[in-house]
């Protein structure tokens, strides 16, 4: 079969998408449009924002379209100008039918699990919440429902003990583009199959992350409130209350470890020496290596004990 000429358009916004995009351009895959999200306020400041995607398809010259409404006449049709026969998606958001269905060679997604589990907003951290061992990468052929479509490549990995969702976005990201970088050799060559993914009765799902479900709840056992913590650092960041005195302040956690061990202290209740803040946990203790307080930069934790008295009696809640 002949060799097909590939033109694509490559959508994304976060960094997560930034390592695909650039190993493309490494790989001198013809460009034709990068679609990002349009520029927000942020900071205390709320100046306009570029999106880590933007960034760097300015720095390549690459052509650039930022809609708001993905449906609009104008965006559609200066999407259909640009002759585009492959789309290419990695963290955006969900495509109308008329946009993934527009090329030759279809609309395929790079999605950071092994699906059919956790599809949604946030499979990197909910794997190492729910304490997986393994996870991975997926290209699959975008269809109308939310990462349904036809798988085309996987690749797994295993998830680490003591591992990040830090650490480990930045590992999926690199397995991640050099799985596009397969998946565009494939469809290129014409080679391309796909599998339908498997009905499964209840898939892991990957819920988007909120105020709500990155509180730690003490009353579970030790290791889900560390596999919460560790799954949330260092972004969205994991929080609880603590009670100090007569105050109660909302704070991050970071760092922690975990500590096997038989004790009769209530939960949640806080250990401290010149080094060390331990809390009680059912099966043991977490140690806080690094928090945030209200206001206050993170801070490693004999950093902190040094300028923050804690009182018999504090707990986090």
């Amino acid at each position: 079969m002949k060799k097909r000429d590939l033109r694509i358009v490559f959508m994304g916004t976060p960094e997560f998408a930034v390592g695909t995009l650039k190993l493309m351009v490494e790989n001198n895959y013809q460009i034709v449009g990068v679609i990002t999200a349009p520029d927000r306020p942020a900071g205390r400041g709320q100046k306009l924002h570029q999106s880590d995607v933007k960034k760097y398809a300015l720095s390549q010259n690459l052509k650039l379209l930022q809609p708001v409404n993905l449906k609009d006449e104008d965006f559609l049709t200066e999407l259909q100008s640009l002759n585009a026969n492959l789309q290419v998606v990695v963290a955006f958001r969900m495509l109308p039918e008329v946009v993934w269905n527009m090329p030759e060679y279809g609309t395929f997604n790079l999605h950071a699990s092994l699906l059919p589990d956790y599809r949604g907003a946030a499979p990197i951290h909910w794997a190492i919440i729910n304490g997986e061992e393994k996870t991975g990468v997926t290209t699959f052929f975008i269809d109308e429902k939310i990462d349904t479509g036809a798988i085309i490549l996987q690749k797994e990995t295993p998830i680490y003990k003591d591992e990040t969702v830090g650490s480990l976005h930045d590992r999926l990201q690199d397995i991640g583009s050099q799985l596009v970088i397969e998946t565009l050799k494939l469809i290129e060559s014409g080679e391309d199959k796909t599998t339908i993914q498997p009905k499964i009765e209840q898939p892991k799902t990957a819920y988007k992350l909120n105020k709500e479900n990155c509180q730690i709840d003490w009353n579970e056992n030790l290791d889900s409130i560390y596999n919460k913590i560790r799954g949330l650092n260092p972004f969205p960041s994991a929080w609880t209350n603590l009670k100090t005195n007569d105050d109660l302040l909302m704070v991050k956690l970071f760092d922690v470890e975990k500590e096997e061990k038989s004790h009769n202290d209530a939960i949640g209740t806080i250990t401290t020496s010149k080094t060390e803040l331990k809390v009680s946990v059912k099966g043991g203790y977490i140690k806080i290596n690094e928090m945030q307080l209200p206001e206050k930069r993170k801070m490693d934790i004999r950093s902190l004990l040094n300028g923050f008295n804690f009182s018999d009696g504090d707990k986090m809640l």
